[in-house]
């Protein structure tokens, strides 16, 4: 069963606007394809306006678990942070579905 990573963002109001149009020109699509995954989406929380969250879905958690031990997404880390350090703090959580209706 498929597997997602989870980015979840906390952005700071003075950078959303750059950050939004950064994440859906370069980062998501950049990332869509690095990290071969079957899916990438994005949105904002309609609870907290500031608070961003990504979805990577991966064909099992084997290879979303390979992808959080790679260089790639320390590369993919390293960019983040060289935009965003100070602007967004993030988390990450890899969540593997068990039950699907």
């Amino acid at each position: 069963m498929t597997a997602y990573l989870i980015v979840r963002a906390e952005v700071d109001p003075s950078v959303k606007s750059p950050f939004d149009t950064w994440y859906q020109n370069e980062h998501l699509p950049d990332a869509f394809k690095a990290f071969e995954v079957i899916s990438a989406k994005r949105g904002w929380s309609s609870v907290d306006p500031h608070v961003h969250i990504a979805f990577y879905e991966f064909p099992d958690l084997a290879a979303a678990e390979a992808l959080m031990s790679s260089d790639i997404i320390r590369e993919f880390i390293a960019e983040f942070d060289r935009h965003w350090a100070g602007k967004v703090v993030r988390t990450r959580e890899v969540v593997a579905f068990s039950q699907k209706i």
